[in-house]
């Protein structure tokens, strides 16, 4: 009985130490579970904040490549010199790109180049404005053009109250002034010249009797229009809509809002603001002309500056 008393004291003993051993372990367990759930927390706050951070450094390229399109887009403008520009824009969109990638993320490397992205876009304000200056895009400038276009005056005053930005303003007052110094060709005749060089006048021609076409017209005074030498263009179209043309005579093709167009004679004409007389010859190529009305067209400088017809019986 002794014996057995004992051994059951010795099996209660080790089952305590058992149960000592479990519960040890146990806490153990805890404890790197514990520890182990407090590192991914440190590291989900330390993820949130870089990707804050690369959400921010993003934003921050994303103003300044606007910004840098507006300065590449004015200095271009004033005829300035873009080419250092283009160069950091092509590497500002590298930088973009490799923002991407988090393991090559550097904040102290992204704020160093964002900082001199915004000392060149501040040296490029300096830079505009002396291309201003140059250019003489002030308002002396505009005044003399006030003094010489006159009938511009109250569309220009307008245009300035009504238009802040003043690149805007510029261009379309550009464009205004081009329209102003479009030529007009006046008085436009047709005349039929003969293989002997007889002339005829009178707009309705026998086709036999045709071996040229003069027209003839005069240009109208244009103060605003430079003096100088302009291509003038002419188009003879058939009946049926066709262009009149022989490039072995000089035939050829010029643009005009942006398409190319057939023309079947041109001339260089020396502008002088006189209202001064223009002939332009077409020689048929020995090609005889159908009967019908036919039509004329004159250009010089993206501008139809006169039309006029002629009938072939």
């Amino acid at each position: 009985m002794d014996y057995n008393q004992e051994q059951k004291q010795d099996r209660k003993t080790l089952l305590w130490a058992a149960l000592a051993v479990l519960l040890l372990l146990n806490l153990v367990l805890v404890y790197f579970i514990y520890h182990e759930k407090q590192e991914n927390l440190a590291k989900d706050d330390i993820i949130t904040a870089k990707t804050e951070e690369v959400l921010f450094i993003k934003t921050k390229l994303d103003s300044i490549s606007q910004e840098l399109d507006i300065k590449i887009a004015e200095i271009q403008k004033l005829g300035g010199s873009v080419d250092s520009l283009m160069a950091m824009k092509s590497q500002l969109e590298k930088d973009k790109l490799e923002l991407k990638n988090m393991s090559n993320y550097s904040a102290l490397g992204y704020n160093k180049k964002i900082k001199g992205y915004e000392t060149v876009l501040n040296e490029k304000d300096t830079e505009i404005a002396q291309l201003r200056q140059e250019l003489g895009i002030a308002t002396t400038k505009n005044q003399e053009l006030n003094e010489k276009v006159t009938g511009l005056e109250s569309e220009k005053q307008l245009l300035a109250d009504s238009v802040t930005n003043y690149s805007v303003q510029n261009r379309e007052l550009a464009e205004k002034v081009n329209i102003a110094s479009a030529l007009r060709a006046e008085n436009l005749t047709v005349n039929a010249v003969s293989a002997k060089g007889k002339e005829r006048e009178g707009g309705k021609y026998k086709a036999k009797r045709i071996d040229k076409l003069r027209v003839n017209f005069s240009l109208a005074p244009n103060g605003v229009a430079k003096q100088n030498e302009k291509e003038m263009y002419l188009r003879i179209l058939d009946p049926d809509g066709a262009v009149l043309s022989d490039m072995a005579t000089g035939s050829g093709s010029f643009i005009h809002d942006g398409k190319e167009l057939i023309y079947s004679s041109r001339q260089t004409v020396n502008f002088t603001n006189s209202g001064q007389s223009v002939d332009i010859l077409y020689g048929r190529g020995g090609i005889p002309l159908k009967d019908g009305k036919y039509a004329i067209e004159v250009y010089s400088e993206g501008f139809k500056i006169g039309q006029g017809d002629f009938e072939v019986k």
